[in-house]
């Protein structure tokens, strides 16, 4: 296992731990917790993209992220 899968894997992992908290009703999608976990995630998983050059995912996650940053600062404000 590389670097490259540990960083997809724990990204990926702290998506879908925010996926089933809010499922199980433990937080809200509107929570700071589940936008960070969602920023995090997405970030690392784009992260992971990055090195492996797989574009359409970088689209993907670095969308996620960047949308999960700017509702994160406007709850934060």
């Amino acid at each position: 296992m590389t670097i490259t899968d540990i960083i997809g894997f724990f990204g990926v992992f702290l998506l879908l731990i925010a996926f089933f908290l809010n499922l199980t009703a433990v937080i809200r999608l509107n929570s700071s917790w589940y936008l960070f976990l969602n920023l995090a995630g997405s970030g690392l998983a784009c992260l992971a993209s990055a090195f492996l050059k797989f574009v359409p995912f970088i689209i993907l996650e670095g969308i996620w992220a960047l949308v999960s940053l700017v509702a994160l600062i406007r709850l934060l404000k």
